[in-house]
């Protein structure tokens, strides 16, 4: 840990001179391994600024490359923060002015952090590109009232607090929601109502499950983190509730324990190992068949389409 932190400085210099993705992939690369093992609950953080004093951070799995910004070609009916399109790699993108989205002003020198998450591709605009530090993530925090429905968590770094910030939020104010489930997936599970826990610190991605499950016929059982998730499950093994679940929906990021830590501590408790885990995440580039592997979970799925999500569930309550 002291050799990554004493790196940080260095990290930050290449960051501010990143132009092109093959130079942030050798910037990610260089990120110690065991941050991506399962069960270290830990997470490597890009942090940035808006222009103001707030410190920002966004999982560096979500970043593709920091490029300074490039032309613009404007687009007509879209939302008003999306300031155009651009071409990177042969592929055209959403520009979206962050700090305008957070009530701050348009920076003086822009740069901009190219994500993908979802399935999208987006940039975003911002004021600064500092540094990729590592967080322990049982030292999350969950926001405070005053920290806005688009902030998921807050952490402590030697350099100062940090806002993590919910992307798929922010990309759902922007864009809009996902489509719903369709008429034709609605009741496929007859009178069972199965119990199924979601687990996720999105309010955007926590709706948008509930609706697909609701649709469907389950009965979904909401928590924030992965510790409520594992408190709630032992709660539920002690009191006879453990029967009705017959399925774990988690998100990888999460404050105190990630889906990660999560769905091994459940493969490895005598008593919940028989649940069935489904990973959701917005990460579909770098995780899937290999995370799967490495923690036990039964399946992975990529945020978000509803009826990915549809299929999978009624396939996961099928085999239980």
């Amino acid at each position: 840990m002291k050799g990554r932190l004493e790196n940080a400085g260095r990290d930050a210099q290449v960051i501010g001179a990143v132009a092109d993705r093959g130079a942030m992939s050798a910037l990610l690369d260089r990120i110690d391994e065991q941050t991506r093992l399962a069960g270290h609950n830990r997470l490597a953080l890009l942090i940035f600024g808006l222009g103001d004093a707030v410190r920002y951070a966004v999982n560096v799995f979500k970043v593709l490359e920091v490029t300074p910004p490039s032309t613009l070609t404007p687009v007509a009916g879209v939302h008003p923060l999306v300031q155009g399109l651009a071409e990177l790699r042969g592929q055209l993108m959403p520009v979206i002015a962050l700090p305008q989205l957070l009530g701050g002003s348009p920076p003086a020198h822009p740069q901009w952090v190219v994500t993908e998450f979802n399935g999208r591709r987006q940039a975003f605009i911002v004021a600064n590109v500092e540094r990729i530090v590592h967080v322990d993530v049982a030292k999350l925090q969950a926001p405070d009232a005053q920290s806005g429905e688009a902030i998921t968590g807050l952490v402590e770094t030697p350099q100062g607090w940090l806002k993590l910030l919910d992307f798929e939020h922010v990309l759902a104010r922007i864009i809009g929601e996902p489509p719903e489930l369709p008429d034709a997936w609605r009741g496929r599970l007859g009178d069972h109502a199965p119990e199924v826990l979601v687990v996720d610190d999105s309010s955007v991605a926590r709706g948008q499950m509930q609706r697909t499950l609701t649709a469907l016929g389950a009965q979904p059982i909401l928590l924030n983190d992965g510790a409520q998730a594992l408190a709630w499950l032992l709660q539920a093994s002690e009191s006879g509730r453990l029967a009705r679940v017959k399925l774990v929906i988690s998100d990888l990021e999460m404050p105190q324990l990630d889906g990660y830590a999560l769905t091994a501590r459940i493969k490895e408790h005598p008593r919940l190992k028989h649940l069935r885990v489904l990973l959701h995440s917005s990460l579909s580039g770098r995780f899937n068949a290999d995370l799967v592997a490495k923690v036990g979970a039964d399946r992975f799925v990529p945020k978000f389409s509803s009826e990915a999500l549809a299929n999978a569930v009624l396939e996961d309550l099928s085999a239980v």
